[in-house]
């Protein structure tokens, strides 16, 4: 079948992504076995577009894709047959039947990871999910996330920033910038090499509520594990942990302070012993290597095959000694700093930016703070 039979499929009236999985499941013959198998009012419809296709309302999403795949460069509609489809997504019981991909379709290749948390990290948690997404790209493995505020947005940017891969999975169209405060992260993601967008949504879908729960099947599903950051008691991330469980993947947490509230899912699932506790990188890529083993590289082999933007000076090479100088572990206001360093208050910004990327710093209530050399 090709692209615009799966999105006639993904299109039809009273199916589903569980519905249509059980009927690929019998392997019906494209299109009379799918004609004899479908629900009445979906096997009319078919059948209207089969014959008439421009008196069907199915021919809709076909042209308002193609249309969008032809404005602009790097935008690809997969599906089981597509050469790019990712496989373990067809473990789900519920895979997506069609997904809108906008960016590098390289980042598919290769073992992931899934990296989710809290929106609201500490700076501790930030530290972490930089240190750790950052070691995985090195390392030859691509983040998958949701590009939500929080845990997932700084493991993404980290990712990218070593010159590594992730995929973010929406929760709206793949054109669609939420959050908007992530518009530089949707830009990167969809233009740099090693950057995936990713959404069974349709271009032009606005974010819904009901939508994120669902998008949080295709985070794991696509990967091999799943590494939890920071979770509260009643954090969005415990669904993800769930389904990883449910999907007979990995799950990973790094555990954290009791008088964390940040850190009270991660030690709930570590009571509860469903999930590994993972203190490097290594820890988790010992669990997994088994599975992956055929795309893991030596740090030393994916150093040297890393693209030149990922070869970067240390930060402080970069930044004026006394920017990091004036900075420590109690958060210091922007403005200290701009009178401190003598520089304006947009050039202190974007160093702090870099900073922040690269793993040195962090904003917390009250200002920025230094965190351990990473």
């Amino acid at each position: 079948m090709d692209a615009q039979a799966w999105l006639v499929v993904n299109a039809l009236p009273g199916m589903g992504a569980l519905r249509i999985a059980q009927l690929i499941a019998r392997q019906p013959q494209w299109p009379e076995g799918w004609l004899a198998a479908l629900p009445s009012r979906a096997a009319s419809e078919l059948r209207l577009w089969l014959e008439h296709p421009t008196r069907s309302p199915l021919q809709k999403v076909i042209d308002e894709t193609e249309a969008w795949q032809q404005s602009g460069p790097s935008r690809h509609v997969l599906h089981r047959d597509h050469p790019a489809w990712p496989a373990l997504l067809n473990e789900l019981p519920d895979p997506p039947v069609v997904l809108w991909a906008q960016g590098d379709l390289g980042a598919l290749e290769g073992p992931k990871l899934a990296m989710v948390g809290t929106r609201r990290p500490t700076g501790e948690g930030t530290h972490n999910a930089q240190t750790f997404a950052r070691d995985l790209a090195r390392r030859g493995w691509c983040v998958v996330s949701g590009m939500a505020l929080g845990v997932d947005g700084v493991a993404q940017r980290a990712a990218l920033n070593a010159g590594g891969r992730t995929i973010a999975v929406l929760g709206c169209g793949v054109d669609v910038i939420y959050p908007a405060s992530h518009r530089d992260l949707h830009e990167q993601l969809s233009r740099l090499p090693g950057g995936l967008l990713l959404s069974e949504h349709p271009p032009g879908t606005l974010a819904r509520p009901a939508f994120f729960p669902r998008r949080n099947r295709i985070v794991t599903g696509l990967s091999l594990g799943t590494l939890v950051v920071e979770a509260t008691e009643k954090s969005g991330s415990l669904v993800s942990a769930r389904l990883t469980l449910e999907q007979n993947r990995e799950l990973f947490v790094l555990p954290g302070s009791l008088h964390n509230v940040q850190a009270r899912g991660c030690l709930a699932l570590l009571r509860q012993g469903s999930a590994h506790l993972a203190l490097s990188v290594d820890d988790i890529i010992a669990d997994l290597g088994h599975w992956a083993e055929a795309f893991i590289l030596s740090e030393d082999t994916v150093q040297q095959t890393l693209p030149a933007t990922a070869e970067k000076p240390p930060a402080q090479e970069l930044l004026p000694d006394s920017l990091l100088a004036s900075l420590s572990a109690t958060p210091t206001p922007i403005d200290l700093l701009v009178h401190a360093t003598g520089v304006t208050v947009s050039d202190c910004q974007q160093r702090l930016l870099m900073l922040e990327l690269e793993g040195w710093v962090a904003q917390q209530a009250g200002g920025w703070v230094r965190l351990p050399r990473p």
